[in-house]
């Protein structure tokens, strides 16, 4: 069964709420809550635990965009904006704010569909990519530290950079835990006796 959406639109002026409201309802059966008192909008987004945040905003100044671009929780779900003017420091700004997509003067009933289809993908594969630099950063991490535990094994015992390696592979077999946590230990046990 297909799970509704549930889409926030932050919008403190109901005129402007309908027509997004009314675009939404054609594009598909979505759970639509409106938030129009922006300030707590992190508290506000975070008990609703909306799939999507739509934001339309008419003249932001960077200062206000940046902050309900925060406030929106960015990281966490697509965020979709829609502004009457911009520049380009605060576009800049609302991507760099994390915004899935920014839309400037383009907040009509028929574009609110594609733009947010465009949101959501953009927001998977940003998500994805952040998924594989964290666990690239985190290997990267724990090579550092298997060279460091090597080099403790080398000195210790005096054996070669093989040698070593063979050996801390060897005892995180027996142990039943990875390479990079005996590592971790050597390391931390090492720097103690060291003091």
């Amino acid at each position: 069964m297909h799970k509704k959406l549930l889409i926030v639109i932050v919008e403190p002026d109901p005129e402007r709420a309908h027509p997004i409201v009314d675009g939404l309802q054609a594009s598909g059966d979505h759970d639509i809550r409106i938030i129009s008192e922006p300030s707590g909008l992190a508290r506000q987004v975070m008990d609703l635990r909306p799939d999507l945040v739509l934001i339309d905003i008419a003249n932001p100044s960077r200062d206000v965009l940046e902050e309900l671009a925060l406030a929106s929780g960015p990281d966490e779900r697509p965020v979709a904006m829609f502004v009457d003017r911009s520049d380009e420091q605060m576009t800049r700004s609302a991507i760099e704010a994390g915004i899935s997509a920014y839309v400037v003067d383009g907040l009509r009933a028929e574009r609110i569909k594609p733009v947010l289809d465009a949101a959501i993908a953009r927001f998977h594969i940003f998500r994805q990519m952040r998924a594989e630099l964290a666990a690239t950063r985190a290997a990267l991490e724990e090579r550092k530290i298997i060279d460091r535990a090597k080099a403790v094994l080398m000195r210790a015992r005096g054996i070669d950079e093989e040698a070593a390696y063979v050996l801390l592979r060897k005892t995180a077999m027996d142990q039943g835990k990875r390479v990079g946590e005996i590592a971790q230990h050597l390391v931390m046990a090492a720097g103690l006796l060291n003091k």
